[in-house]
């Protein structure tokens, strides 16, 4: 579909579809010259999209699947080898970092009362954008695992969105750091804080709303900040507790037999919709709650993982309505993790779980072909680079391994002062690690 198609669909959808709340209307006045510039520089960057490849823009990088750009990554370093700069990056936030050109971008809390976007220089490490982008009085609640700036940006050539889940979201210029638009009338309660990340289709910024008491998917447009369209989960959870309602994915969008999909985990089951229209395609019920790990298409289907219920799965996309007893090729239950999300690697799918065990299932039955204790907490997505597997854990300890489906190999044991919550990121040739108190460039040096 051409760019113009793309902003008739988004145009005649509904009546309603663009409706904004009259508090965020009165908070964000969109300057309609200014929504001008911004159309026409979505249309020049629609027409360049191909160097979105080359930046590190989402949670999982460029092909959303933890594979960088590059394959001269660093193998070793510490405090005081191959360290181009450390920044600290006051607050708690768990949000990963992504790359735009020389910038890189993070999401910043305190308490909850105040909620931050910060670019950092990629080759300076000297910050150059820190803004408040809400205030929020009374913070929900969150626990002392998770942060109030979990969900990971995106970034694209002049915009920046982030995302605090119910608390807000919202547009930035990336040069000046002015917010274009905000939104904080997406109802949720998140009940131990937030963690889906947002993602960008076309002229579409999609989120995923898992609480206790909402669960729904919903495509702003990303100029605008307008609802595009909102669906309401259908799914059975067979429960009034809302704690086993709950989800933290970030959805996955492919085509698959000509037809797209935005994939995206819930508590209970897994939902395929239309990205342009939010419709229904296809259902699978696994149980579980609490999913994290972004969902995968590769070999012809879609891996999902969960805590509880399947644990991991393998779906074939091309069903329609419920296909929990058809379309579930195989399961795995053996030392999955919770939050961090799989790589795929030729015909093997690598992972670590949430309490260090690594492990290689072959994509194809499902299968282990071998598990390995590293030790260490995990929560941040491992990513893969020239033939070899990147993994940061919570105290500190970044290893790499061979991505080898014979055997577990370490290759290097590297020591940082303090652990990550936060996913890597790459700029060029180097490592974006964010740990819990500053963020690193590590390179070869």
């Amino acid at each position: 579909m051409e760019f113009a198609d793309q902003v008739r669909v988004l145009h005649t959808h509904t009546a309603d579809a663009f409706t904004l709340d009259a508090t965020t209307l009165s908070q964000r006045a969109i300057d309609m010259k200014l929504c001008q510039l911004i159309f026409g520089c979505a249309i020049l960057a629609s027409s360049a999209s191909i160097s979105a490849a080359d930046f590190w823009n989402q949670f999982r990088g460029p092909t959303t699947d933890g594979h960088a750009p590059s394959d001269k990554l660093p193998l070793k370093w510490s405090e005081t080898n191959n360290v181009a700069w450390k920044t600290p990056i006051a607050g708690k936030a768990w949000s990963s970092p992504v790359v735009w050109g020389n910038q890189a971008w993070v999401t910043n809390a305190t308490d909850g009362k105040d909620l931050y976007a910060v670019c950092v220089n990629a080759t300076t490490g000297k910050i150059e954008h820190t803004v408040k982008v809400f205030h929020i009085p009374k913070p929900m609640f969150c626990i002392g695992y998770n942060s109030y700036a979990s969900p990971t940006p995106v970034v694209e050539a002049g915009m920046v969105w982030v995302h605090f889940g119910s608390a807000g979201t919202a547009c930035l210029d990336t040069a000046s750091g002015k917010i274009l638009w905000a939104r904080q009338d997406l109802p949720c309660d998140h009940l131990r804080g937030p963690g889906s990340s947002p993602i960008v289709f076309r002229d579409l910024l999609i989120i995923n709303f898992d609480g206790a008491d909402h669960q729904y998917v919903v495509a702003l447009n990303k100029l605008t900040g307008k609802t595009v369209w909102k669906t309401n989960r259908t799914i059975d959870y067979k429960t009034t507790n809302g704690d086993a309602k709950k989800a933290y994915c970030t959805p996955t969008v492919f085509e698959h037999d000509d037809r797209l999909q935005l994939v995206s985990p819930a508590a209970v089951a897994t939902i395929a919709y239309n990205p342009l229209t939010g419709d229904e395609l296809w259902k699978v019920y696994h149980g579980g709650f609490n999913a994290a790990a972004r969902p995968l298409y590769t070999h012809g289907k879609v891996i999902i993982n969960l805590e509880g219920g399947l644990r991991l799965l393998a779906v074939k996309p091309d069903g329609t309505g419920d296909v929990t007893k058809t379309h579930i090729a195989w399961t795995c239950k053996k030392s999955t993790p919770t939050r961090p999300s799989q790589l795929v690697i030729g015909d093997h799918l690598f992972m670590v779980n949430d309490k260090g065990v690594a492990s290689c299932v072959d994509i194809e039955t499902g299968e282990p072909v071998w598990t390995h204790r590293m030790e260490g907490r995990h929560s941040a997505s491992p990513i893969y680079s020239g033939g070899r597997i990147y993994f940061c854990d919570e105290d500190g300890v970044n290893r790499v391994i061979a991505a080898d489906t014979k055997e577990f190999r370490l290759l290097a044991e590297n020591k940082l002062d303090t652990g990550s919550m936060a996913s890597p990121g790459v700029v060029d040739d180097a490592l974006l690690i964010r740990t819990k108190t500053h963020l690193y460039r590590i390179e070869q040096r």
